[in-house]
């Protein structure tokens, strides 16, 4: 009997600063998906909110250009309005010939706001729609750096030291204080975002309030980090009740520190590691710990955790990504693939484990009497 695809639908784009990042880790995840297995529906969301459907072989215009990546125009349809039936409107979404598709799970490849912090899960719960990766509570804490780095001290994970600050509080942040506190050099960084937007590092007092004033355009809130000397380690997290860590990998910037341009835009901007040179016992002890940071923050599906370890090695935890890059170049598919796991293959895995949580969620009861 022959089996039924499943029907797969693809969110990318949207309205966050990582907007061409997504589509960049859209396109290398449809191309590597399996075709037998899938049909597969591209759902883009462009800068301005709107979704729409698009055509496999009408997805992206300036595919190979970072800096001018975009959504091919114009829209076949326009499958989402807030208004009205959340249901209806995402899990029936029209084609060209303006027949239903149902779709059976969601693959949201969206970075930083609007998709990878919660927001978009709500609405995919609301639908009642699996989806791949963490869920509304993983992936909120998961954005918010300031949230994310609370809980992680308060389980006793190893942490830079760090400042949290709102809009209102900006007249009240001195650069005497933030040395006083942190020493130099040390970053700042917008709470809710990613992929290093909006982040300076600050090594004198000439920079500070230009640094403050940039992480301010990107969020209400900012973060400020004490500066950690060491090698930057990653480590990939794939599951949801019972998670496992990958072999971790070495990430070695040629710029001042990872940014936005040495991960996308220079070809030449970071070296990479995979595995990376540890001893077993230190390669060990970062698997435990992102482990430990995964279930702490509440993640499932796949997370990748950041390191410091020190010349003295000693671990930091830096931060988690809950949906985490699917460049060609990105570490988490790697990392995954040095331990045994290709990146087809993980596509498949993801995909299982969000059908596998909805199924058991539909089992939790909604009401208490018979």
């Amino acid at each position: 009997m022959h089996k039924r695809k499943i029907r797969l639908g693809i969110l990318c784009g949207g309205k966050s600063a990582e907007h061409e990042v997504s589509l960049t880790s859209a396109a290398s995840v449809i191309n590597a998906l399996d075709k037998d297995k899938y049909d597969i529906c591209i759902i883009g969301i462009d800068k301005d909110g709107a979704w729409h459907l698009k055509k496999a072989t009408q997805f992206l215009a300036y595919a190979d250009d970072p800096k001018r990546i975009q959504l091919c125009g114009p829209a076949e349809a326009s499958v989402l309005s807030l208004c009205g039936d959340v249901q209806e409107v995402i899990g029936r979404v029209q084609d060209r010939l303006d027949r239903p598709l149902s779709l059976d799970v969601i693959f949201p490849i969206l970075h930083g706001t609007y998709g990878e912090d919660g927001t978009i899960q709500g609405v995919l719960k609301m639908a009642q729609l699996p989806f791949v990766g963490a869920g509304v509570l993983g992936s909120a804490i998961g954005m918010d750096k300031d949230v994310m780095k609370r809980l992680l001290k308060e389980a006793g994970l190893p942490l830079a030291r760090f400042l949290t600050f709102l809009r209102h509080q900006r007249k009240q942040i001195t650069f005497a204080q933030v040395v006083a506190e942190l020493g130099l050099p040390f970053f700042v960084k917008p709470a809710n975002l990613g992929s290093s937007i909006g982040i300076s590092k600050v090594k004198s007092e000439e920079g500070f309030a230009a640094a403050v004033e940039k992480a301010f355009r990107f969020d209400r809130k900012i973060v400020i980090e004490e500066c950690i000397r060491g090698r930057e380690i990653e480590c990939s997290v794939l599951g949801n009740e019972e998670p496992i860590a990958s072999l971790p990998g070495e990430l070695i910037p040629t710029h001042e520190f990872y940014s936005y341009e040495a991960k996308y835009l220079d070809k030449e901007g970071a070296h990479f590691k995979i595995p990376a040179e540890l001893s077993p016992g230190c390669m060990g002890a970062i698997q435990e710990m992102a482990l430990r940071a995964f279930r702490t923050l509440c993640c499932e599906g796949m997370a990748r955790v950041d390191f410091f370890l020190t010349p003295d090695d000693k671990l930091y935890v830096n931060e988690i990504n809950t949906i985490p890059g699917f460049t060609a170049i990105s570490m988490y598919p790697k990392l995954w693939e040095a331990s045994g796991l290709p990146y087809s293959q993980l596509l498949d895995r993801l995909i299982t484990l969000a059908l596998e949580r909805h199924e058991k969620e539909k089992q939790l009861e909604t009401r208490d009497w018979v």
